[in-house]
């Protein structure tokens, strides 16, 4: 029986490990989001902290100085915070493109594979045909030999 040789094995090679580079780079898009998620939880929980602290001053004897840093504090946590949203919305951006090019490697590959295997499935229907063909010939080879034999 013959070897079957995909003719297109290097595509289908690269295509795989085009699919694994994807794969990689929508896991380290993923882990990107998760940490800028983490960063914006922690600036909220900071932010609920500034604001517990400026509700416990204003409680107690009224220092202007610590009203004013609180008040700063808030400030600058609520732009930390919206520039920490920024950040997590482009890390949701770079995964949303991550994962589209990892469906479009995983397509392009099945694509190729679908292809091996329908190339296969012929190389395997022309062997059997290729084999019956050879019965047929052995067959009818043997049945002349015996005919000659008995005539």
């Amino acid at each position: 029986m013959a070897r079957f040789r995909y003719k297109l094995q290097n595509i289908l090679s690269i295509k795989e490990k085009m699919e694994t580079q994807a794969k990689q780079s929508f896991a380290d898009a993923k882990r990107k989001l998760d940490l800028e998620n983490e960063a914006l939880e922690a600036l909220l929980a900071r932010k609920r902290e500034i604001e517990r602290h400026a509700v416990e001053i204003l409680k107690g004897d009224l220092d202007m100085h610590e009203i004013e840093d609180t008040q700063m504090a808030r400030i600058i946590i609520d732009q930390k915070i919206g520039e920490q949203r920024l950040n997590v919305s482009k890390a949701e951006t770079a995964l949303e493109n991550a994962r589209s090019q990892l469906e479009e490697a995983v397509k392009e590959r099945k694509t190729h594979e679908k292809l091996k295997e329908k190339q296969f499935d012929e190389f395997i229907r022309e062997e059997n045909r290729t084999e019956s063909k050879t019965i047929d010939e052995l067959t009818t080879y043997t049945y002349g030999q015996k005919v000659t034999e008995n005539g």
